[in-house]
């Protein structure tokens, strides 16, 4: 049975981290610029191939938008608006949780949530780690927010409700897997782990294959990219593929976290019960 009346889910996903991805590693790469351009070339150039294709396919997806971006680059996040897509929250400054105080992850939590609630006129919906990470509090914190989604764990190809505390919560989780990211395949970088550099063709093959399956169990797929890497020209023209094979299955969805959250909201609760 689908899980769905508006039919298969899916979330296309974008981490715009901007120069965070290498300022948040290291602070001393704020005076590499060379470094530094990898990561504005997500909004520089990439953001807007993106949203020309979304807009062509007449798609809606959510952005995962750490806030210093939101804040050194607020014309990227009103191109992103103008869409007609989410602004969700992908931390303050991409820090990697493990590596911060509660009392730090706290700060990241609430300067991001109150720069996104201030620039869209709404308080984000959903939340994406950096790195995939969290902390023995990061589920609290995320209730304790009022987050109705979050999109971080591997443990799973349906969304389904967080329990937290022994509790079941209404926060819906969009998970996903690596083979589900843009990055192992391709963020080559000389300071960051990784070092890949996939052919896009070999991308596609795999991306097409991950949601051949998932459709015919009638789960969801959810994709997450990053504008600095999936703008690329190759790489982008392998996402218009990707959703060109996709367009030609029955009764799929592409919509924005957010409002497939609610829609799936109630009938998890009903599935649990």
């Amino acid at each position: 049975m689908p899980l769905s009346p508006n039919g298969f889910p899916v979330l296309l996903t974008f981490d715009l981290d901007a120069e965070t991805m290498w300022t948040s590693r290291d602070p001393a790469n704020a005076e590499r610029p060379i470094i530094l351009s990898q990561g504005a070339y997500g909004w520089k150039v990439g953001l807007g191939r993106v949203l020309a294709l979304l807009a062509r396919h007449r798609i809606v997806a959510t952005f995962f938008v750490p806030g210093l971006v939101i804040e050194q680059r607020p014309q990227a996040v009103e191109s992103i608006l103008e869409g007609g897509h989410e602004v969700a929250h992908h931390s303050w400054s991409h820090k990697w949780i493990v590596n911060m105080t509660e009392e730090e992850e706290r700060e990241e939590m609430h300067r991001a949530f109150e720069i996104i609630e201030k620039t869209t006129g709404e308080p984000p919906r959903g939340y994406r780690s950096p790195a995939a990470e969290f902390s023995p509090q990061t589920l609290s914190l995320i209730r304790e927010y009022g987050f109705g989604f979050s999109s971080n764990y591997f443990d799973d190809d349906s969304p389904y409700l967080h329990t937290i505390d022994g509790e079941e919560s209404d926060i819906v989780e969009f998970p996903f897997h690596w083979v589900l990211d843009d990055a192992p395949f391709f963020n080559y970088s000389i300071t960051l782990p990784g070092r890949t550099m996939q052919a896009p063709s070999a991308v596609l093959e795999a991306w097409k294959a991950e949601f051949d399956m998932l459709y015919a169990e009638d789960r969801a797929f959810v994709l997450a990219m990053h504008p600095q890497i999936i703008g690329r020209p190759s790489r982008l023209l392998a996402l218009e593929g990707l959703i060109r094979h996709i367009e030609a299955h029955d009764d799929v969805w592409f919509g924005r976290c957010d409002h497939v959250a609610d829609e799936l909201r109630p009938l998890l609760r009903a599935r649990d019960a």
